[in-house]
């Protein structure tokens, strides 16, 4: 004949149901605050970066451009995101130097997409750079914040490891090696990154590099 639990038996387990419940329910609340601060982080960046178009003395667009990029390559600033041996098809819009901002070297404001070619992670931006050079050689790095598709949770599951990008909204930091090549069109040795610091997620950081050739040609 089976034994009855006995009463404080089933209080105990309630009890312990009703903790972990309790613990799940925190974590849960935990989770939904921080994704709101970095949500919040977010939408003030990218509204300061919309906002460098507004600044007295940004001029119209002053070239296009765009170029093929190998997806996924591995660089020290690189952690393991799955994402490799694709290709992506870059292009955008650079703007003339900001005036406002002549103390930092005026910086150019750019409006750039990238799309990847075999469904992996595709982006669009906006940024500013900076053209060092008036002879045949120049180069022009830069830093700009991008949107991006890929997944909010992916794991890689040979070894365990997370390889999302860990928020939406990251970093683009670029630097392009060019030759001018007449007086409206240059080629350049291009390479762009985009990750969150762990600003936006401090447990989650892997990044994607780009490096590929691009050409520009001014209107």
């Amino acid at each position: 004949m089976m034994g009855v639990a006995q009463p404080d038996a089933i209080g105990a387990k309630g009890l312990h149901v009703k903790t972990a419940q309790c613990l799940l329910s925190v974590s849960l609340a935990k989770a939904k605050i921080v994704q709101a601060i970095a949500m919040s982080r977010s939408h003030t960046l990218l509204a300061a970066a919309a906002a460098l178009f507004t600044l007295p003395g940004t001029a119209s667009a002053q070239e296009v451009f765009g170029g093929a990029y190998a997806h996924g390559v591995d660089t020290p600033f690189t952690l393991e995101t799955t994402e490799t041996g694709s290709v992506d098809i870059a292009a955008g819009v650079r703007f003339g130097g900001i005036e406002a901002l002549g103390f930092i070297g005026k910086p150019e404001p750019y409006v750039v997409g990238s799309l990847n070619l075999s469904g992996d992670t595709s982006f669009v931006g906006v940024g500013v750079a900076w053209t060092i050079g008036n002879g045949p050689v120049y180069v022009r790095p830069g830093i700009g914040l991008v949107v991006h598709d890929g997944p909010d949770f992916r794991v890689n599951p040979a070894t365990g490891f997370r390889t999302d990008l860990g928020s939406r909204v990251l970093f683009e930091p670029e630097i392009g090696i060019g030759y001018r090549v007449s007086e409206r069109a240059s080629v350049e040795a291009h390479w762009m990154h985009i990750s969150q610091g762990q600003i936006f997620d401090g447990d989650q950081n892997p990044g994607i590099d780009m490096i590929g050739l691009r050409v520009n040609l001014k209107l």
